[in-house]
């Protein structure tokens, strides 16, 4: 299992705005893109903290194939929310730490 975790500082006043578009337009995007399991939004309660957003994959392949295809969309659907560029990494999840976490996906 791969996660690609993106990190953005957003409008504080736009907050509400952005978790609508995520839910609405974004994570609809997502679930039709092969191997994807789950987001998990962190939306921050203060100004000028960061909204961390984690989505998981199956394989890496999969995470990769979104940034190239997909992630430049979902870049553009974004940007009127941010102030702050966004930025990525890709990471293993090591699921042999996370048995429940990974159970409760599988089911």
């Amino acid at each position: 299992m791969f996660a690609r975790i993106l990190e953005f500082v957003p409008k504080f006043e736009r907050k509400e705005e952005l978790v609508k578009t995520v839910r609405n337009e974004i994570l609809p995007m997502l679930k039709k893109q092969p191997g994807f399991l789950e987001l998990l939004p962190f939306v921050p309660e203060i100004r000028n903290e960061k909204v961390i957003n984690i989505t998981l994959w199956m394989e890496k392949k999969d995470a990769e194939r979104y940034e190239r295809e997909v992630f430049p969309k979902v870049e553009q659907i974004l940007q009127p929310y941010l102030t702050t560029p966004i930025t990525w990494k890709v990471y293993t999840v090591e699921t042999t730490l996370c048995e429940h976490f990974v159970n409760a996906l599988a089911a």
